[in-house]
């Protein structure tokens, strides 16, 4: 039997090897090719850089009441007439990444950079760490992940807050029923802040109500004057009735938003 050459036996695993480093390799285990077992590759490495992408939140700007620039934050405002005689009544609205507020603030209508009823008096900046920025159904980092995934869900936060103002644009604003903090509920669940998907109008209230600070003393003194004054002429002109309207009015206003959110479901509801 003739030997074997030893370097064309080399230079035949060289070529051997040339063909796997192109590509070249023969049917695996199973049948499954090159090609496949590559797609399969490029998929996981694509899913992998997403997800790391995904939680490399870039830095935010400093927050700058003069500007008007609140970056990730619930900003809100006293209203008039409706905060002269309830003070803890306001508008509100949420903010891009790049700080621009964004408030529902009429039927079919969403300002950008230019809050409705006056400057921002009080503001809570909200931690990204606390959303779900899901790429797909299995990477939810909550725990409502068949919810989230149908009600709407986002990679990044502006995402989450460009979704929903496309569907505040075909909505018809209601005082009552369908109005700014609707708005940003729907902005929150999209992000299921905080791992709930249980946002509407009265804990977003009770979030700033409770929780955000105050731009500055001018914005405090801005907020109560008018219910102060309000209070006041109502007590020196009527007396203690109208005091007693005057608290009647905001316990029904407080009472058909709890009664509407927590006990009638769908009463208000966009």
């Amino acid at each position: 039997m003739r030997p074997c050459n030893l370097p064309l036996r080399n230079a035949c695993s060289g070529t051997a090897s040339q063909k796997i480093a192109k590509g070249h390799m023969p049917r695996g285990v199973g049948g499954l090719s090159t090609t496949n077992i590559k797609a399969a590759y490029d998929v996981e490495l694509m899913s992998s850089s997403t997800s790391r992408i995904q939680h490399e939140l870039w830095p935010l700007e400093e927050i700058n009441p003069k500007a008007a620039r609140f970056p990730c934050c619930l900003v809100w405002t006293p209203l008039p007439v409706v905060s002269w005689l309830a003070p803890f009544m306001g508008h509100v609205g949420i903010c891009r990444e790049d700080g621009i507020i964004l408030d529902f603030s009429g039927s079919n209508f969403v300002n950008a950079d230019d809050f409705a009823f006056g400057a921002v008096a009080r503001y809570l900046q909200l931690d990204r760490n606390q959303c779900c920025f899901p790429p797909n159904l299995a990477a939810h980092t909550c725990n409502h992940g068949y919810q989230h995934t149908e009600f709407g869900t986002a990679i990044t936060w502006d995402d989450a807050l460009q979704s929903s103002v496309r569907q505040f644009e075909h909505k018809t604003y209601n005082l009552f029923t369908c109005n700014c903090h609707s708005f940003v509920a729907n902005c929150l669940n999209r992000l299921c802040y905080g791992g709930s998907m249980g946002w509407n109008m009265i804990n977003v209230a009770a979030l700033i109500l409770f929780k955000g600070q105050w731009v500055n003393s001018m914005s405090i003194i801005r907020s109560f004057l008018p219910f102060v004054v309000v209070l006041c002429i109502g007590v020196l002109m009527v007396g203690w009735p109208f005091l007693i309207g005057l608290f009647s009015f905001s316990f029904l206003l407080l009472g058909w938003f709890v009664f509407g959110t927590y006990c009638v479901t769908g009463l208000i509801e966009c």
